[in-house]
């Protein structure tokens, strides 16, 4: 800088010193903070490549969701309009929320037009109309309600008021607030459906990871006790256990001060400090109903025990309580399962709170000439489910075995043949198959060889062993679908460390895919599959399998892109089958085609645009855009055992 431009540039610097307010210089903070403040951290700059590939992610999610408008599946309209606007969201939310709206409406359609369908399919075959509706509102609600909770509490209302015919007259839970204002009677296992469609919702957002938006939906449908909310408070226990036992003592206040609790308010209040994630509710006739969550039913090793001697407390007071007439007995349970609660928890009682053991040992002595001789024998498995360890194995099998003696048919014999193979299964399938051949009715052995030989497959990956999952691929009794699926599952867990062994298996599965039958949905999956793992290893091969994958889908009609999964059945002669449905990610385009997008955005969409069905076409297109405008988030299968005696 020159002598004249810097005294020029000083008399400036001079000139607006003199100029300055001051307060603004009474403002300026000391040389020494000055030194010790952190610097701010400079702006980022805009990245032009990153910036036009948000733009044209934008632009395919905007186009799809203006081609959606006019699919003539209304259940798929909706679907793709709500997923589109869940990828825009952090975008535009603006736009989004316009997005969900129009959703909504193509829902509601697609809702009431399957609703009457069920009516003349229930009416044609001369049965009960199906209660269970809102299954397209029921997704769209849980996009939406997962990003703006006030949009999710408006289409919950209207949710709410479209399902009010299926509520008892004065049902609705009291405010979440109230401790000591009693309830309106329920159904503990079948609550109203203003209170099930809150709290799917709240267990469909606790799978998704979104803690605090879950409560906010699930609080109010909490209390009166029932099934659905205690579930949710022994998930929410798994991520904030403080939060979970709050409520727990809070329910348990709220129980007692209320004149309807109860026997199946105090069973479905165990299952949180002794059983959880297994429910058993008892009818006033002894008939019961059994829900299990999960296949480990042990309490939390980190319970406080205080919680536990107030739940004792809490249910002492509410099953000794003064008995109302027989035929004046308005309770879910009545006396029989009053007497079957009782029967279930003495035990408990006797261990932990002795000092009280007796009111409820009395009680039960009262209630048992009044219940049924089948409820009240001593072998009842109510009496311990979930709280007394099974038997072991070897016993159980000794007991089966027995029972195969008094079989009084083949099909009869066969079955307890099938529970024993199925039985030892996990973790010894030599012995399961010895059982299973023993099955006389030779489709009946055949399936279940089947489903022990994918058993197999399924540990071997799990437990990563890749060479065996390899060996049991080419087991005689998979099907081919399921070859491929195994082969690409050993490809992945090799990728690392064999890469060339994982390529050498890929190849072989994609010889197996190209096996199964053209047009139909499993080529196009199994082709999938090997592509995703294939890209990988190999991007170029990955790409050049991709004109294949459309065209395998497009003569596929039934191909989504979206719902993969293996399903392993037995069907038993004489009627009655085993069905496990396995969900199988890389079946779908989602991964694969995000996966490419990161890649070569502009490339994976044409991709996409060659879809020809419209499920495909807009799974892969939302992925693509997806990869590129929503940020990576943490995420979660219910098996449900239903038993009726």
């Amino acid at each position: 800088m020159s002598h004249r431009r810097r005294a020029h540039t000083l008399r400036v610097l001079a000139l607006c010193l003199t100029l300055s307010p001051a307060p603004l210089l009474a403002q300026r903070p000391a040389a020494g903070n000055q030194r010790n403040k952190p610097k701010p951290a400079p702006a980022a700059e805009t990245d032009p490549v990153a910036e036009a590939r948000r733009a044209s992610a934008v632009a395919l999610v905007v186009a799809l969701a203006d081609e959606a408008r006019n699919f003539g599946d209304m259940a798929l309209r909706a679907k793709v309009q709500a997923r589109a606007a869940d990828v825009l969201w952090e975008t535009d939310a603006a736009k989004s929320r316009a997005l969900f709206r129009r959703a909504w409406e193509a829902a509601e359609t697609a809702d009431r037009d399957s609703g009457e369908e069920r009516a003349r399919e229930a009416g044609r075959r001369g049965v009960a109309n199906s209660r269970d509706a809102g299954s397209v509102r029921r997704e769209v609600l849980r996009q939406a309600a997962r990003r703006d909770s006030a949009m999710g509490d408006e289409f919950l209302k209207r949710l709410d008021e479209s399902s009010k015919q299926d509520a008892p007259a004065g049902a609705a839970p009291t405010a979440a607030g109230s401790t000591s204002a009693p309830s309106q009677r329920i159904n503990p296992d079948d609550p109203p459906s203003s209170m099930t469609q809150r709290l799917n919702l709240a267990s469909q957002l606790l799978q998704d990871g979104e803690v605090d938006r879950a409560m906010q939906f699930a609080d109010p449908a909490l209390y009166p006790v029932n099934t659905f909310g205690m579930n949710i408070l022994n998930l929410l226990r798994e991520r904030d256990a403080k939060a979970a036992d709050q409520r727990f003592m809070s329910l348990l206040q709220r129980a007692v001060a209320d004149s309807n609790s109860d026997a199946n308010s105090v069973s479905l209040l165990s299952s949180y400090v002794f059983t959880p994630f297994l429910y058993i509710t008892v009818r006033p006739d002894g008939n019961s109903h059994t829900r299990q969550w999960r296949g480990n039913a042990a309490p939390p090793a980190d319970l406080d025990p205080r919680l536990r001697e107030a739940f004792l407390r809490a249910a002492a007071q509410i099953l000794t309580r003064p008995l109302p007439p027989v035929e004046q007995d308005p309770t879910s349970a009545g006396r029989t399962g009053a007497y079957v609660v009782a029967t279930r928890l003495a035990p408990l009682f006797d261990q932990y709170m002795p000092d009280i053991a007796a009111q409820v040992r009395t009680r039960q002595a009262a209630l048992l000439q009044e219940t049924p001789e089948r409820v009240r024998r001593p072998d009842n498995d109510l009496f311990t489910e979930g709280l007394v360890a099974k038997p072991s194995r070897e016993d159980e099998l000794q007991n089966m075995l027995g029972r195969i003696e008094n079989a009084k048919t083949p099909g009869e014999r066969d079955r307890i043949y099938f529970r024993i193979a199925m039985g030892f299964a996990e973790d010894d399938l030599t012995r399961a198959r010895e059982y299973a051949a023993k099955i006389e009715d030779i489709d009946t052995r055949k399936q279940l060889l089947g489903a022990l030989a994918y058993r197999g497959l399924e540990i071997a990956i799990r437990n990563k062993r890749a060479e065996d999952a390899v060996r049991l691929a080419h087991a005689d009794e998979l099907t081919t679908v399921q070859r491929a699926w195994a082969l690409t599952e050993a490809a992945r867990l090799l990728t690392k460390d064999s890469p060339g062994r994982a390529v050498e298996l890929l190849e072989e599965a994609s010889v197996e895919a190209k096996r199964i039958d053209a047009g139909t949905a499993d080529r196009a999956r199994a082709l999938t599959a090997v592509a995703t793992r294939m890209h990988a290893l190999d991007r170029q091969r990955a790409w050049d399998m991709m004109p294949e994958i459309v065209k395998a889908s497009n003569a596929a009609p039934e191909f989504t892109g979206e719902d993969g999964q293996i399903m392993i059945r037995v069907q038993f002669k004489g009627g009655g089958a085993m069905t496990n449905n396995n969900s199988v990610e890389s079946f779908d385009l989602d991964g694969l085609f995000a996966s490419l997008a990161k890649e070569n955005l502009d490339r994976a969409a044409e991709l996409a645009r060659g879809f020809k069905e419209e499920s495909a076409r807009s799974a892969a297109t939302l992925a693509v855009a997806r990869a590129v405008l929503v940020k990576p988030r943490a995420g979660s299968q219910v098996d449900e055992r239903e038993e009726r005696n």
